[in-house]
């Protein structure tokens, strides 16, 4: 290819282009001829694109650094059978985002500092590595939110959580307690235990 735009790359940010040596002239020309397709101020999609398409990976460059969480998280981590049918994602309540994508669906959480920051992980697919919030971080998250997000889909996700040979019940207590839902938690736990 021409432009040394790979076919095997879906998303380029700005940074990465000029490293690659294109000008903002350069990165036009190639929006004008299609070969590129400006999403944000600083994200581009490939339009030369022939890999798998992922909903982490478009939902990641429109909102790099927000990190994948309640639901979505619940489902990678094999907690719920809910099919969610948007992806969620957490970013700090002082960033924005300007632009989402039209597909998938996607659902903004704005964390306070304290919360966004705790028990953020990485999870790799075949189209990249992504920012996530750890297992027990996620159990936290839904039971916190229990009221936006379901009871039932509550009890579910704690219930396969507490399931599971390779839970972590003091790292669960330690993040329940300093994000303000340790009696909660302590209430579901004598119920299903």
């Amino acid at each position: 290819m021409a432009t040394g735009i790979s076919p095997d790359k879906h998303f380029y940010d700005r940074k990465e282009l000029f490293k690659m040596g294109y000008s903002y002239y350069k990165i036009n020309k190639l929006v004008s001829q299609g070969q590129l397709n400006k999403l944000t101020n600083n994200t581009y999609e490939n339009g030369e694109y022939t890999g798998e398409h992922s909903d982490f990976a478009i939902v990641s460059a429109y909102a790099p650094k927000s990190v994948f969480c309640m639901m979505t998280s619940a489902r990678f981590y094999g907690l719920t059978t809910f099919l969610p049918d948007r992806v969620d994602i957490a970013i700090e309540r002082s960033m924005k985002i300007s632009t989402l994508p039209d597909w998938p669906d996607t659902h903004v959480w704005y964390f306070p500092d304290s919360r966004f920051n705790t028990g953020v992980t990485s999870i790799s697919d075949e189209t990249g590595t992504y920012r996530m919030y750890d297992i027990e971080k996620t159990v936290v998250d839904i039971l916190y939110y229990r009221n936006k997000i379901g009871i039932e889909e509550t009890r579910e996700v704690l219930k396969n959580y507490l399931g599971k040979e390779d839970r972590d019940l003091i790292k669960l207590r330690k993040y329940a307690n300093d994000l303000g839902c340790g009696k909660i938690l302590g209430t579901y736990l004598e119920v299903l235990l």
